[in-house]
């Protein structure tokens, strides 16, 4: 078999409270010719087991489902440093106690529909307020996903990192957002769960619609994902659409290598994103 032709992509599927239930999903693969071949999937049911992946001497390029900085609006009202690795820094020293108490503050102080800030990427992307702790508990996705990233010195393009080591990287992250695509084919339809009896024949179809459509390349970012027929039974058949969710960030990792590949440093991230917040890969740009 050729060799592939391009680095080991990787797509995953975050939990801030990982289990064997609800493991961290990873996703790996390689594109070639505009096709991302789903090499295997991968389920680590602790944070430390995330990290020590991390830690491995392995070259990739990943997309990640969890965001990599706060509003702007947030920080700037807590009085929390405003340079991205500072404020990253000080929001991993609070407990998630401490977090949600400050942020509850913050809700609490302002009108009814506008109790949360949000970062400029969530509108084009369709994202949830990277300050939400609960349904979904974004929060603490990032303040238990992005230290064990930096701990391992991996490359976040567009966000400032003091003491990353020089010369190309060779283990690069990305903040993902699976629904991104999703909502590209199914617009409102659901296609997941983790409650079972929401683990519908309506849902159970939506998988199936979503899998042929990124098989047959319908979305933007001009790629198709290659799967054998165990691997399409088994993403169908993940009701909690978890193992989707990795594939689908797995093909944004795979669109923002091929950025990169044609000169951009920035793997498709817009040169004008706020650097404390962050942008989720392939959210189309502001005008």
């Amino acid at each position: 078999m050729a060799a592939p032709t391009s680095p080991m992509l990787l797509g995953c599927d975050f939990s801030s409270r990982p289990s064997r239930r609800k493991p961290v999903l990873l996703a790996m693969g390689h594109e070639r010719a505009g096709r991302v071949v789903l090499d295997r999937l991968e389920r680590l049911p602790t944070l430390e087991a995330f990290a020590a992946w991390l830690a491995q001497p392995l070259d990739w390029v990943g997309g990640f489902d969890l965001p990599f900085g706060l509003p702007r609006e947030l920080v700037c009202t807590l009085g929390w440093p405003t340079e991205w690795a500072a404020c990253v820094a000080h929001y991993a020293s609070l407990s998630r106690e401490q977090i949600r108490a400050e942020f509850a503050a913050f809700c609490d102080a302002r009108p009814v529909g506008g109790k949360f800030a949000h970062r400029a990427t969530d509108g084009p992307a369709g994202s949830s307020p990277s300050m939400k702790w609960v349904n979904p508990p974004v929060a603490f996705m990032m303040h238990a996903g992005v230290p064990p990233l930096l701990a391992a010195g991996v490359h976040l393009p567009g966000l400032w990192q003091p003491g990353l080591r020089p010369g190309v990287p060779t283990r690069v992250a990305l903040e993902a957002y699976p629904g991104l695509l999703a909502r590209v084919v199914l617009g409102k339809r659901s296609y997941k769960s983790d409650d079972p009896a929401k683990q519908t024949p309506e849902r159970l179809i939506a998988r199936k619609d979503l899998i042929t459509a990124l098989e047959q390349g319908q979305t933007r970012l001009g790629l198709s994902l290659k799967l054998s027929h165990a691997q399409r039974d088994a993403l169908v058949d993940d009701a909690s659409g978890d193992s989707l969710d990795a594939v689908l960030c797995l093909l944004q990792a795979a669109w923002a290598q091929r950025c990169h590949a044609a000169g951009d440093l920035l793997y498709g991230l817009p040169p004008s994103m706020d650097p404390l917040e962050g942008w989720i890969i392939s959210a189309p740009w502001p005008a």
